[in-house]
């Protein structure tokens, strides 16, 4: 969620100035920090050919993702990854594999769930020739950092161009810099036809974003907002870039979070808790053979620090982009005597 860190001087005062100028106005005029944004976002993830369609959360972006690939193809079934979660909402909920939080009036039979690297499961269920989308997160967050492999993106990403599918990227959690590269598809060597993206876009301001491809053409009136892409969003988002681009904080989540995994992977060796570590950048894993209230506990209540959490064994590490490699370092001896308590 926070990109680059609380309270960052240069953000608060973009918030300000335009809090002072014009906080909100209708999208039915020209907002002139959406086209900068979208300029400034697609030069900076490497999508300058690709549309931006704003809004106010990850969930929203995801249910116009899935809306217009369900326009794109004139169909309604999607495929969606074991573990997945994409949001709380209507459709978004749905492709979510989590029935505890499915309601009986979200339970459409759209979705097919399959183990995220299965590729020939996912080839199997495309070649029937009715999907209209595939959703995956290349590092799910909520399922306890798994990672898609290259041959499997790019397995995947081939089968659904064969196939008539339109393939979404959600880089809600894991995009936005924090694998060490802008978005984490990029180190599997895939382009999917739409992005999602919210959390990190605008340092915790409620704001998303929909990443398209040229391939859609728009048509007046298929996809709208009262909020999103709102003036002082914009400058949130704006700001953000700014901080990004001026302290390099994508190489530095990859820096600091090669630094963290390495210092994790030796931990490892010396306590028998640490069952696995896996991650990116600043999206780190570790998986644990107890419960993870048992390091969580001690970690905040007599270490004063938060992570954090996935399933019933899982550390989950989502700090700020700008964490720095001595913060890391304070964080394992923290994190060491969390597991001796």
């Amino acid at each position: 969620m926070i990109s680059i860190g609380h309270a960052h001087k240069h953000y608060v005062d973009k918030i300000t100035e335009q809090a002072g100028m014009l906080g909100f106005y209708s999208n039915s005029v020209v907002n002139q920090l959406q086209q900068q944004l979208a300029e400034r976002l697609g030069r900076i993830s490497g999508y300058d050919d690709y549309q931006l369609f704003l809004i106010n959360s990850g969930a929203e972006a995801n249910e116009n993702a899935l809306k217009l690939a369900s326009f794109h193809t004139g169909r309604t079934r999607v495929l969606s990854a074991e573990k997945a979660f994409h949001g709380r909402t209507s459709l978004a909920v749905e492709v979510t594999n989590n029935p505890k939080i499915i309601a009986p009036i979200n339970q459409n039979g759209h979705v097919t769930y399959l183990p995220l690297n299965d590729l020939d499961a996912w080839k199997q269920e495309l070649e029937k020739g009715d999907v209209a989308a595939v959703i995956i997160e290349c590092i799910q967050g909520v399922g306890g950092i798994r990672m898609a492999t290259p041959e499997f993106a790019q397995g995947l990403a081939e089968a659904c161009r064969a196939n008539g599918t339109v393939l979404i990227c959600d880089e809600i959690q894991c995009g936005y810099g924090r694998s060490g590269k802008f978005f984490a598809h990029q180190w599997l060597g895939i382009r999917p036809d739409i992005i999602t993206v919210a959390k990190g876009i605008a340092n915790g301001f409620p704001m998303g974003g929909v990443i398209i491809s040229p391939e859609f053409k728009p048509e007046y009136g298929q996809l709208g907002t009262t909020f999103g892409g709102n003036h002082l969003g914009c400058a949130a988002a704006l700001a953000v870039i700014d901080v990004m681009e001026e302290e390099k904080l994508v190489e530095n989540a990859r820096i600091v979070g090669e630094h963290l995994m390495e210092k994790l992977l030796e931990l490892k060796k010396e306590n028998s808790h640490i069952v696995d570590v896996r991650g990116r950048g600043l999206m780190i894993g570790i998986e644990l053979d107890i419960p993870h209230k048992q390091v969580r506990e001690p970690l905040i209540y007599e270490q004063h620090c938060f992570t954090g959490c996935a399933g019933t064994n899982v550390v989950r590490l989502l700090p700020p982009l700008c964490l720095t490699i001595e913060e890391a370092d304070d964080f394992i001896e923290r994190f060491k005597k969390a597991l001796e308590a």
